[in-house]
């Protein structure tokens, strides 16, 4: 018996529970918008902020510590992922989700009145520790209320909230620096978070949760080093210090030290932080595996696609989120398919497999834009690649979820959620290093050319525009040239993500026919029924 008592939500098909959509369902869907807020919350708020840090740097100054209000979020986002999740498995998730949401709104309030970038670069990153609970928060709430046969129901509305962020995000925040100025990028979470606050608060009731064990500090400090030095190390590497750099191979070398103690530490603790339990399950280290190529792949796409259609195909940046419409779009209509699917046949292996097919054929079609690729021709290809992301995204963390006992279910869903975020970190940093070293070198053969890349190869559309037509065409060239071999090298990687699928064993869905439902113990309503 675990230190932490563990207890199976009430499922539909379990006594008590409703199926005919009676005030029970009601409350589910009640709580889903809830959480569906938050999690838009964690999502829109680096959209709406990236888009207002010119503004900014303008008011504040320090434009030599402007990455690190990005990176600070970021840095302590993937830190308190994993400690968030086995919070909310120790103590109760929706007291702890719950915290979550007030340190959110807290960092949100702070940044918005800090008045000197040092100021600011400090609130990012107690903002980015109660963001860290968000996601996992949302992810383990619905993995405890929401058995995983059931859950396919609702993967629709998780990829709109995907969709909405990564499309609204930059237009938001766009009209928001320009008509209420940029405090108000930070400002507008409070009311948003209020109404998820007040909603997450009246209505959900989780089972109570004692825990007689100790807080895994020694884990959670080993674990925390070594994301930060791994999350730096591909932050840094190749932009502000060479890979071969002392301070790179420092940060590698400390990496792989504290992952390999906190390891050791694991093994050792009564309650660790990331128990290694749940990786003698060849399901989940599959699962974590995929997902960590997948993160590499997509955020990879993410971040060049609308560099791609701003240089050369000559898009507004302002409307960038829309450059990217056919791909959430089929995204979203994919997972919504392949969730009702899933709830009504309790088959989900297919899924991994073929998404993992469409990815790479996507890459590879994404890889053969040139200057002269029209936007119809970019979007169908776009659609293909998310219609690949839309069969994986969210199965991926259904399956890991289904992979661990209830009692882990939180750091089995911030595991999945962390492995995800270094691959993005990596996919990004080392496609940025392939496409800059790839548009420098097609800028050699000008002598303008080289002039007018020397120092970093992105630039501005405005200072595009200034470029004399010869070097403007090599420019474009260039940036066709660096995207070919991002997407390729990004279809080459995601063909190990769609071999690892075809070893997905295909258990049985909790909550399902062939799922025992054992009896609850000192159980609250898992949720309220006034609604």
């Amino acid at each position: 018996m675990s230190q932490t008592e563990a207890v199976e939500p009430v499922s539909p098909g379990a006594p008590g529970a409703s199926t005919d959509g009676g005030p029970r369902q009601r409350s589910v869907r009640v709580v889903m918008v809830g959480l569906l807020i938050a999690m838009l919350l964690a999502m829109l708020d680096n959209m709406i902020v990236g888009t207002a840090m010119p503004t900014i740097v303008g008011e504040l100054g320090g434009l030599d510590h402007l990455s690190w209000v990005v990176t600070a979020y970021t840095l302590a986002t993937a830190a308190s992922t994993p400690i968030w999740g086995k919070l909310g498995d120790m103590y109760g998730r929706k007291g702890i989700f719950l915290t979550s949401i007030v340190m959110f709104l807290i960092g949100s309030a702070a940044s918005g009145m800090a008045q000197s970038m040092d100021q600011l670069i400090a609130f990012r990153a107690f903002q980015g520790l109660g963001a860290g609970g968000l996601m996992v928060g949302v992810m383990a709430i619905i993995g405890e209320m929401i058995p995983p046969r059931e859950r396919g129901k609702y993967q629709g509305l998780i990829a709109g909230v995907m969709a909405i962020a990564m499309i609204g995000g930059p237009l938001v925040g766009g009209s928001i620096t320009d008509n209420w100025g940029w405090r108000w990028s930070f400002y507008i979470n409070l009311p948003i978070g209020v109404v998820a606050l007040a909603m997450v608060t009246i209505v959900l009731h989780l089972p109570k949760k004692r825990s007689q064990g100790r807080i895994d500090y020694w884990g959670a400090s080993l674990l925390t080093v070594a994301i930060t030095s791994l999350v730096l190390l591909t932050t840094w590497g190749g932009t502000q210090y060479a890979w071969g750099s002392v301070q790179i191979i420092g940060l590698l070398v400390l990496g792989l030290v504290t992952l390999a103690a906190f390891i050791y530490a694991e093994t050792r603790a009564p309650e660790p932080i990331m128990p290694l339990r749940i990786f003698r399950n060849a399901n989940f280290s599959l699962i974590s595996a995929i997902g960590f190529l997948v993160g590499f792949t997509m955020f990879g796409a993410m971040t060049f696609l609308p560099l791609y259609q701003q240089t050369v195909q000559g898009a507004s940046a302002t409307n960038s989120g829309l450059l990217l419409l056919p791909m959430l779009l089929a995204m979203m209509a994919v997972s919504m398919v392949a969730g009702r699917v899933t709830t009504s046949t309790g088959r989900y292996k297919i899924f991994p497999i073929v998404g993992g097919a469409l990815i790479t054929v996507g890459l590879v079609l994404l890889s053969m834009m040139d200057v002269h690729t029209t936007r119809l021709t970019s979007g169908i290809y776009m659609a293909v690649l998310g219609a690949g992301m839309g069969f994986i995204m969210q199965i991926t963390m259904l399956i890991a979820q289904n992979s661990v006992e209830m009692r882990d279910i939180g750091v089995g869903s911030s595991s999945a959620t962390l492995f995800r975020t270094i691959g993005g970190s990596f996919g990004v940093s080392l496609f940025g290093a392939l496409f800059s070293h790839k548009v420098q070198h097609g800028m050699e053969s000008s002598a303008a050319g080289a002039a007018a890349t020397k120092g970093g190869a992105q630039l501005d559309p405005a200072t595009i525009a200034k470029f004399p037509p010869d070097v403007k065409n090599a420019y474009f060239h260039a940036v066709a040239s660096g995207t070919h071999t991002v997407f390729l090298w990004g279809a080459v990687i995601s063909v190990l993500g769609f071999l690892a699928a075809w070893f997905i064993v295909e258990t049985p869905l909790r909550g399902g026919p062939a799922s025992k439902q054992e009896a609850p113990v000192e159980e609250e309503p898992l949720l309220a029924d006034a609604i």
